[in-house]
């Protein structure tokens, strides 16, 4: 064990194992490319569902069941079958992981969207607001600290899952994982694995950081 940790060090560390298009620095990059695309998308998918069942309270059955049917859905057989139906792209692989991620999303958003006393609706409509005046100057506001919890939920796990694009031959931080496994070399395995972990836990980090400094005057309800 112990020398399979140094073993590991070592090629974290060495020189020539960061350079070029096959090194750390440019698969991390490919890596942080999939993952922050792909949670745009679901968020761009995901958010106006969420805010349109808060704000109406309608559909919210349907929508978290579809959400929470998307977050059942297995990653590696998403992938193998829209890979069948389009052929080798990136299509399969950002189509799993925005199905990974909009659930979170959606969930958190309507959860945010839910929580806000009904009187501070009220009040903010005897003040003469119209119902969008209301969603975004009163709802969205309010709930915007857990519909950021959201997505930096939905960030993690497609950061944590986009190792897949190695699966259907592309990079990323899993092209360590697949090669190695295909090469039987346990160091490439597992520096692939202690590289998206690392990643995964200093974004969490970065955004529950972030996301204090934001909200750091605001008081609980």
């Amino acid at each position: 064990m112990y020398e399979l940790f140094k073993n590991l060090g070592t090629w974290l560390t060495a020189s020539e194992q960061w350079a070029g298009a096959d090194g750390i620095g440019h698969r991390l990059a490919e890596h942080l490319e999939y993952s922050l695309l792909a949670t745009l998308i679901a968020a761009v998918i995901a958010l106006p569902v969420g805010l349109l069942i808060g704000h109406t309270g309608r559909g919210a059955f349907l929508a978290i069941n579809l959400a929470s049917f998307g977050r059942a859905l297995p990653t590696v057989g998403l992938v193998v079958l829209v890979f069948l139906a389009s052929g080798l792209s990136m299509t399969p692989v950002y189509v799993a992981l925005v199905a990974l991620a909009v659930p979170s999303i959606v969930t958190n958003t309507y959860a945010g969207m839910s929580a806000i006393d009904p009187e501070v609706k009220d009040a903010a409509r005897g003040q003469g607001m119209r119902g969008r005046q209301v969603l975004l100057q009163v709802e969205i506001p309010l709930a915007l600290p857990l519909i950021m919890t959201g997505l930096r939920l939905a960030l993690i796990q497609v950061v944590a899952t986009a190792t897949i694009a190695a699966y259907v031959s592309f990079g990323g931080l899993g092209r360590y994982v697949f090669d190695g496994l295909a090469q039987r070399d346990l160091v490439q395995v597992l520096g692939g694995a202690v590289l998206v972990a690392v990643v995964a836990v200093v974004l969490d980090l970065a955004l529950s950081g972030l996301q204090r400094l934001l909200f750091r005057h605001r008081t609980p309800a």
